[in-house]
């Protein structure tokens, strides 16, 4: 502490001020960090928080110090400002909400699975290509050093090029164009400003909304050198969900696909994430059925061509536990081990399915080959 003296920094307060921001020390901030009481530190807190938002490498920050976490991983903020979206893109019903809730989702209930019609399948088509081509986008910006949030603008400025809408922003106040989870996390990573790091594995969760509809669609990347165990995961994981699109056809049972899912994870020494689920998409990011990604499950409900949905299985290195960061959308294994995920969005036709968020001829290589 330096024996100078400094005044208390809160407003309508001249008192001589010995206590200093634990933030601002750091940073090495030293402008506005002087507090006379930790009173005037609290009263405070909201506007000169801002004075850790710095033009240095030193600004970044940890937004939870004393969260306990489970494995290596931390946020590193702050966030970078939301991105706009041009208003003339049309937008699902939550964008502009203050609560971010889908009036559409909340009305509907666990009301009947929806059959689209030949139009709106025609129309699901060509969007679902678009988050194809928006996923490729992400993957070739994935790069040691690159921080999720570059990505995240190369998403958000990819999507609003199709005029289209990012579905993550705004989604129940999502800060964000698109979810990126990072080794330990299981799903619905916020991008910020980390930097990715040779042998992370990473998943990239693109949704986007336009002509009305919805879609979804993910996969699982390695950056860099990874080594033997991650490589079993992804792999298994991607195994996984594939032996789940190969049981989809009409008459089948939405609550069977769990148990080929479970089986196989279980047999390469993994588990099944049972917080999380795939899902109805069209009208809505999310609606009926509901589908789980675990054997015994209770889902409702049974494939009729016209249906559109996701797989989308989230396997676990260690346990199948997760829990939620402080930021209430980060969700990560109580262990700390890694997870992988991958999602398609499928149609179930007269005599079986149609994968529409499958590779494109120009997508990437594909690592797992």
């Amino acid at each position: 502490m330096s024996g100078s003296q400094h005044t208390c920094n809160a407003e309508g307060c001249d008192k001589a001020a010995t206590l200093q921001c634990p933030t601002c020390l750091k940073l090495e901030v030293k402008a506005a960090s002087y507090f006379c009481s930790q009173e005037c530190f609290r009263s405070s807190w909201a506007a000169h928080k801002a004075a850790h938002q710095v033009s240095n490498p030193k600004a970044t920050y940890n937004p939870f110090p004393s969260y306990a976490f489970t494995g290596p991983l931390r946020p590193v903020y702050p966030l970078s400002p939301r991105r706009d979206v041009p208003a003339a893109i049309a937008r699902p019903d939550y964008a502009d909400s203050t609560r971010g809730s889908s009036r559409m989702e909340e009305s509907y209930g666990n009301a009947q699975i929806q059959c689209m019609t030949a139009a709106e399948i025609a129309t699901m088509r060509q969007v679902c290509r678009l988050g194809r081509e928006v996923l490729d986008v992400a993957a070739r910006a994935i790069r040691v050093g690159a921080t999720t949030d570059s990505i995240d603008r190369a998403v958000h400025d990819a999507t609003v090029a199709r005029n289209a809408y990012p579905s993550p922003l705004n989604y129940y106040l999502f800060p964000k164009s698109v979810c990126i989870s990072v080794n330990e996390v299981v799903c619905h990573g916020i991008p910020d400003q980390r930097k990715l790091e040779d042998g992370d594995i990473v998943n990239i969760d693109i949704s986007l909304y336009k002509d009305g509809l919805h879609t979804d669609l993910n996969k699982t990347y390695f950056v860099g050198t990874v080594d033997d165990v991650a490589k079993r995961l992804v792999r298994t994981t991607r195994e996984c969900l594939q032996r789940a699109i190969d049981m989809v056809r009409p008459g089948v049972r939405y609550r069977d696909l769990g148990a080929v899912i479970e089986a196989h994870a279980r047999a390469n020494g993994f588990s099944v994430v049972r917080t999380y689920c795939g899902h109805g998409v069209g009208k809505m990011f999310h609606s009926a059925p509901n589908i789980p990604h675990y054997a015994k499950n209770k889902a409702i409900g049974i494939m009729k061509p016209g249906h559109v949905f996701t797989i989308e299985p989230m396997i676990n290195e260690g346990s199948c536990y997760d829990q939620t960061w402080k930021d209430d959308w980060t969700v990560v294994t109580t262990d700390g081990k890694r997870s992988a995920q991958f999602e398609h969005t499928i149609l179930v036709t007269d005599d079986g399915h149609e994968v529409l968020t499958r590779r494109l001829p120009d997508s990437p290589k594909s690592q797992l080959a």
